[in-house]
């Protein structure tokens, strides 16, 4: 049985060579096939192998698996050259490696965004794109090669397991698409704004809140949606304000600030999820977003196009499970604070994630008075606040969570020096930038004047809330990649074919048939103990859940 079976077009694209490979990368057969033929061949060494199934090596999940989709083909298993070459190409883990010595290569370079409802797994290819001169076989060597010489070796190929994996899932929420009820898009847009106007008119509700705003600032000329002019009637009011932004203007004494507030938060639902966004992203009863995975530098995923990562609350009720399906919802309650127990092995804050609340856990311990004063402290911890409450509490935190402060506190220290800082599977934040490094270097030095040593010292704080949280949130994020595999294997030994349809960090929406929700809800919960064993063994931190079974998302607490 091949561990792996490397997938590599042939141009112009017509046909592909599937390489057999052993553990080691070593070759054990290959054949060829039409690219028309592929996913018939994809299902056969599916079901060949069904229970350990290889691994289907490919440049780029985003180009290749949404053909398999449409024609019905799912893998159980793959591996991401792109999003692995990116983790493995700046790892501190394996930096004396050959991939991560080598000078730029095509492998540094993005993969082409692919063409929407591509026709065939492997278009044309044109002899000059990137992904003509990659070489995948060789490539594959050399990441296995990094990981094999790195220092923790079985974190890494977790990491690159469940990043892999992610685009898997990320490819498939796009094909089954997240239930959505236009109808109900549409009712909520005509309550909160009025009928749908057309000729790029105002909404009837935002037009009477512009008024109000013109009036109370008597300028009957003002265009709200214009900052300049916006600006300069407020100081006109006179109001020393430097922004049109809600906080500032929250702080405002006068008749402008709750109709201008409103303006602004229903300006913002019609411009970002409105009819113009309805018609665009919502087809056939489904909203489609782009994901793309790794697109934070901590690992976090973004999306391109649609705001999928930003659903206002206005327009979860459009969020509609199928008759006779229901919506699996779960989200993992503080989890950066709970991650952070874990990576530190302290084990009185891991005492206070055994609670389904852990701020009010901290509380409960008397380390601070109340349960907000817990979560600021938290927080300022993660986060690197200097003032305010946060830092005011801080030195609680410390006293009675010493190694998890300790942790943070350290990857601040180092991203002060200009140093990299490294997750908890192995991935590393990006470089202090040159400017900075000999910024640090000269104002050790001699003759350094007193205003560049305070403005590089400003610069290099900020490092360091970059680099505390950087490790932090980018293993929470590691743990949500393991919890959403997890899931998906255990969702696909479920009758119905229960399926993930969104993702959003650290919360997870399941589309379920509703005679078996318990079966789904119990293998979510099961995924995220076993992502907490995945990454941590048997570090004594419980990762709570707060789960709900409901018919929209908007009911979900």
């Amino acid at each position: 049985m091949p561990a792996y079976v490397l997938v590599a077009p042939d141009a112009p694209g017509r046909t592909v060579t599937l390489v057999d490979l052993d553990e080691h990368a070593a070759e054990t057969g290959r054949r060829t096939v039409a690219a028309d033929a592929l996913p018939a061949e994809v299902r056969r060494v599916e079901d060949a192998h069904a229970g350990a199934p290889p691994r289907w090596v490919w440049d780029d999940t985003r180009t290749r698996y949404p053909a398999l989709l449409t024609a019905g083909v799912r893998v159980e298993r793959s591996h991401d050259l792109r999003l692995c070459h990116a983790i493995l190409r700046h790892s501190a883990t394996c930096a004396a490696s050959h991939l991560a010595q080598a000078p730029p290569g095509p492998w540094d370079a993005d993969a082409p965004v692919p063409v929407p409802h591509a026709p065939s797994l492997f278009d044309a290819l044109d002899d000059d794109a990137p992904a003509a001169v990659r070489d995948p076989l060789a490539e594959l060597r050399a990441q296995l090669g990094a990981v094999a010489g790195s220092r923790h070796p079985g974190r890494l190929r977790l990491l690159l397991a469940a990043e892999s994996t992610g685009a898997l899932v990320a490819a498939e929420m796009h094909h089954d698409g997240l239930p959505w009820d236009a109808a109900v898009h549409d009712r909520i847009l005509t309550d909160l704004l009025g009928p749908r106007p057309w000729g790029g008119a105002r909404p009837q509700r935002l037009e009477a809140l512009a008024d109000e705003v013109r009036t109370a600032l008597v300028a009957p000329a003002l265009n709200p949606d214009s900052p300049p002019d916006l600006l300069r009637a407020l100081r006109l009011q006179g109001f020393d304000v430097q922004s049109t932004s809600k906080w500032e203007i929250r702080g405002l004494d006068h008749a402008v600030v709750g109709p201008l507030l409103e303006y602004k938060k229903l300006s913002r639902l019609l411009s970002a999820n409105g009819w113009a966004w309805l018609d665009q992203w919502v087809h056939d009863g489904r909203f489609r977003p782009d994901y793309v995975v790794g697109g934070v530098v901590t690992g976090r995923w973004a999306s391109d196009g649609g705001g999928a990562l930003q659903l206002p609350a206005q327009v979860r009720d459009a969020v509609r499970a199928d008759p006779g399906w229901r919506l699996v919802v779960a989200d993992a309650a503080q989890l950066e604070p709970r991650v952070l127990a874990a990576m530190s092995g302290d084990r009185d804050m891991a005492a206070a994630a055994r609670h389904a609340d852990l701020y009010q856990g901290v509380a409960d311990a008397g380390v601070v008075p109340t349960r907000k004063d817990a979560k600021y402290a938290m927080l300022g911890a993660i986060y690197g606040a200097t003032t305010g409450a946060s830092a005011q509490l801080m030195p609680h935190l410390a006293r009675a969570f010493p190694r998890a402060v300790a942790l943070v506190e350290g990857a601040a220290r180092a991203g002060e020096r200009g140093e990299v800082v490294t997750t908890w599977l192995g991935r590393s934040s990006p470089p202090a930038s040159d400017a900075l490094r000999s910024a640090l270097t000269a104002a050790t030095g001699e003759g350094a004047g007193a205003d560049d040593v305070r403005e590089t010292r400003r610069r290099a704080r900020d490092r360091g809330r970059f680099t505390r949280n950087f490790i932090v949130q980018g293993t929470a994020a590691e743990w949500a990649m393991c919890w959403m595999a997890s899931l998906r294997r255990r969702l696909r030994g479920i009758d119905g074919r229960p399926h993930l349809v969104f993702f959003l960090h650290d919360e997870v929406v399941v589309h379920s048939p509703a005679d078996v929700t318990d079966e789904v809800a119990a293998a979510v919960r099961d995924s995220a103990d076993e992502a907490g064993r995945l990454l941590f063994g048997d570090a004594p931190v419980e990762f709570a859940l707060d789960l709900s079974v409901v018919d929209s998302y908007a009911a979900a607490t």
